[in-house]
């Protein structure tokens, strides 16, 4: 028990934290606004440190990239069943939360705008006529070194990070001075979000006082009913459709292989709050499923980092909270694609970076979305209420998917090998 609680001794205090605030918020009202100082301060420090997490962790994530030690078939294999599967979770997270108010409120108009005040951008409905070739250009690249350095042009900064990384691992043992400055500024950077977060609950808990108080406790409910949909969602998904993706790698047999199996996995995800604490004994449950060696020990690291079940619907979660918050309309197929493009995006890109991913992800979303960035929090907040049914999706999605990997590596017959 004492092992559990630690694990979600960060979770459990930034939970306590946004409970006590929504408590502040609901009884001094609009006084509590008298603590939003406290929780600016927490904003901009996230705001500050944005730019150099992004470039450091997704160059350096890329430098440490090694070529896996399996054949073409199989890398193939891996991706084909993660892309495929990411695409079915964001296709059910939407479905899940497109009829469904997540926040109930009238204020959404009034939350909008004290959102615009705060961060100085405006968010509006209709964007300046450009072409579509335009909006790519300018969504993609910036025309002067300078501008990378502002949180406005995110998805351009993520593009040269990614850039520099393979620079870095074309250069080889030329390059190995920069890629250990890079590391070791990394390092840093990480050290300092770690610094940052350790004033996450004063900071969260003072905006969300400030919040609630502000534009009422029905934004606090609208937390709430995030979380209880996010987890009914969650356990359907868990026992529907990783059932279904265990018939598909092997009928009957291997429905009972997996659920036989799972369990040890799905409760040191629950236990730890973290996916990759969960690899060793997520390749053992694999193996005992009949995934071959090679293909467990191939499927679930690569999966750690690039699939994501739970944070993929997360996403979708986060995007429709604040569609519903600022009355963002969907009401035509571009608007809903766009929407499920984010989502993946948000993930595929940034969920190899150890620390930090999540506030990255979340900026990818306010950014691509045109919402202020002062709404960070806002998502924040949401990945706080859902961490420990997302981790048991992300861990046990990989299970699964490594059975549907051997099915279509080894053949039909993988179990009686």
């Amino acid at each position: 028990m004492k092992k559990i609680f630690s694990n979600y001794k960060s979770t459990l205090i930034l939970l306590a934290a946004i409970i006590v605030g929504a408590i502040v918020g609901i009884v001094f009202q609009e006084k509590a606004a008298i603590l939003q100082p406290l929780g600016d301060i927490f904003i901009n420090l996230l705001l500050v440190i944005i730019i150099p997490l992004i470039f450091l962790t997704i160059t350096t994530s890329i430098t440490k990239m090694k070529t896996p030690k399996r054949l073409s078939k199989i890398i193939i294999t891996i991706i084909a069943v993660f892309v495929v599967t990411s695409i079915i979770a964001v296709l059910i997270g939407f479905a899940s939360t497109y009829f469904v108010k997540l926040v109930n409120t009238e204020d959404g108009e009034i939350i909008k705008q004290s959102l615009e005040t705060e961060s100085g951008e405006e968010v509006s409905d209709s964007e300046e006529e450009m072409t579509i070739a335009e909006r790519t250009v300018n969504l993609l690249t910036v025309n002067d070194f300078s501008k990378l350095l502002s949180k406005d042009n995110i998805i351009a900064l993520l593009i040269f990070s990614i850039m520099c990384g393979v620079a870095v691992n074309m250069a080889g043992e030329k390059a190995k001075p920069v890629k250990e400055l890079l590391e070791s500024a990394n390092i840093v950077v990480e050290n300092i979000v770690k610094i940052i977060m350790y004033y996450a609950p004063i900071g969260l808990g003072c905006y969300f006082a400030s919040f609630v108080g502000s534009f009422g406790a029905s934004i606090a409910v609208g937390y709430l009913k995030t979380f209880v949909i996010y987890t009914v969602v969650a356990v359907a998904f868990y026992f529907i459709i990783y059932t279904f993706y265990a018939w598909i790698a092997g009928g009957k047999n291997g429905v009972k292989k997996f659920w036989q199996n799972v369990l040890p996995s799905t409760v040191t995800a629950l236990a730890t709050c973290s996916s990759a604490a969960s690899i060793p004994v997520n390749i053992e449950c694999s193996k005992k499923m009949g995934v071959s060696e090679d293909i467990a020990e191939t499927t679930i690291p690569l999966g750690t980092s690039f699939h994501k079940d739970g944070s993929i619907i997360g996403s979708i979660f986060k995007i429709m909270f604040l569609v519903c918050l600022f009355g963002t309309s969907l009401a035509t197929v571009g608007d809903v694609m766009g929407v499920l493009g984010i989502a993946l995006l948000a993930n595929l890109l940034v969920t190899a970076v150890p620390i930090g991913g999540g506030t990255i992800s979340e900026m990818l979303i306010i950014t691509m979305m045109g919402y202020p960035v002062a709404a960070l929090p806002i998502l924040t907040m949401v990945a706080t209420i859902i961490d420990a049914p997302a981790t048991m999706l992300n861990v046990t999605g990989d299970t699964v998917s490594s059975m549907i990997v051997a099915r279509f590596v080894d053949g039909k017959n993988w179990l009686e090998k």
